[in-house]
């Protein structure tokens, strides 16, 4: 599977954002759509489109995986540890062993001034090794049949 660094970064983001990225593996063509399960009444008509030709090449398309919330949390939890500024690291950590640790780790990160960006530049990192890991795999399979 050859994907250029802009492609990788394109699907990181998409998967961030909760959406489902399909790469064709016969054209290089990246199609992103939402993930229908997690919106609740989404209007599908405007999708259609991309839906029937998706669905009916399924076997052209390698899909990328979302991140589990398992670890999400562990990304949160490497940030956490990763922070400098004591107090922030320990209001991260405690966020993050209460109930709604997604929230609260959230709302502290808002609150943090530069931490903020670090955060989000931390996180993109870390998906952008995740969408790497899922073409390596693709590829040893590929290579191994």
């Amino acid at each position: 599977m050859q994907l250029t660094k802009q492609q990788i970064k394109e699907i990181a983001e998409n998967l961030d954002c909760g959406e489902i990225c399909y790469y064709n593996l016969k054209t290089g063509e990246i199609k992103t759509l939402p993930d229908f399960s997690s919106y609740g009444e989404t209007d599908m008509e405007i999708w259609e489109e991309s839906i029937n030709e998706i669905e009916q090449s399924i076997d052209d398309y390698f899909v990328f995986e979302r991140l589990q919330s398992y670890q999400s949390y562990e990304i949160m939890a490497d940030f956490a540890e990763s922070v400098e500024d004591i107090n922030l690291q320990k209001k991260l950590i405690n966020a993050l062993n209460r109930p709604k640790p997604f929230r609260n780790f959230m709302w502290n990160i808002d609150n943090s001034g530069d931490y903020r960006q670090k955060w989000f530049q931390f996180k993109n990192k870390r998906y952008i090794q995740w969408v790497t890991e899922q073409i390596e795999s693709y590829d040893k399979s590929v290579k191994d049949s």
